[in-house]
């Protein structure tokens, strides 16, 4: 293990921590506009100094790499998480940086399956979407989507591709958002089907092998039997003939 695999072994969850903090400042703000200004701020500031740390990350990351060109060639969405927020007119674009930091640095354990990351990715996708429509749609002067209980239900509709239609974004960055839901939800819908498909062929192979291994044992034990039945047969043949030889011998 070279120390950028160590570094990211011991930084993981702090990170994954650092994340779960800059969503709940990302949507106290939206989820509760009316709260102290104090308040709003910290948020707000608590957002900035946990970027900021994601970037020092990326820094240290970056310096132990043995080849710093092929780390940033190989690993765009890091760099990725750490200039989006510097594109103020692009927010929105921090949100959706966060989900790839969380599961970029969660794939990178080895003991998680791909299943438990699924239903990560599909409740990020969730609670990060809902709030982002919410905070697009909430002024919105022909919205519907007015509180997080409606964001949630058109956020579920929307990523299981369902559309009910009772609740629609309107606005150009909330139709942005309903884009990302469901092309995220049709893809992680073939990531399900294409691991269950695994799982079934996986275990019609090992079933096959188990059968291929006791036919062979079985076929194994057929030509020893015959091996036995063939010195036996001999065997009885010798005995017979010397039994046969004694009695000539002995009528002599």
């Amino acid at each position: 293990m070279n120390r950028l695999e160590r570094w990211e072994q011991r930084t993981r969850a702090s990170l994954l921590a650092l994340a779960a903090v800059f969503g709940a400042a990302y949507a106290l703000p939206i989820l509760v506009p009316a709260a102290d200004p104090a308040l709003i701020t910290t948020a707000h500031w608590t957002e900035r100094t946990v970027w900021a740390l994601f970037a020092a990350d990326y820094a240290v990351r970056l310096a132990l790499s043995e080849r710093r060109w092929e780390f940033v060639r190989r690993q765009p969405l890091s760099l990725a998480v750490v200039l989006l927020p510097l594109l103020q007119p692009l927010r929105l674009l921090r949100l959706v940086s966060a989900l790839f930091l969380v599961g970029q640095r969660v794939r990178t354990a080895a003991q998680v399956r791909l299943t438990t990351y699924v239903v990560g990715v599909v409740l990020g996708l969730l609670a990060f979407g809902s709030v982002a429509v919410l905070e697009a749609e909430r002024d919105s002067p022909h919205g519907n989507i007015r509180t997080i209980g409606d964001a949630l239900w058109w956020s579920f509709t929307t990523m299981t591709t369902v559309g009910y239609g009772d609740h629609a974004p309107t606005t150009g960055v909330g139709r942005l958002i309903a884009v990302g839901l469901m092309l995220s939800g049709i893809a992680l819908l073939g990531v399900v089907t294409a691991n269950i498909a695994a799982w079934f062929l996986a275990r019609f192979q090992e079933d096959e092998e188990e059968n291929r291994r006791v036919q062979e044992v079985t076929e194994e034990l057929l030509l020893e039997v015959r091996e036995l039945r063939r010195q036996v047969a001999d065997l009885t043949r010798a005995t017979t003939g010397a039994r046969a030889g004694a009695s000539g011998r002995a009528a002599e």
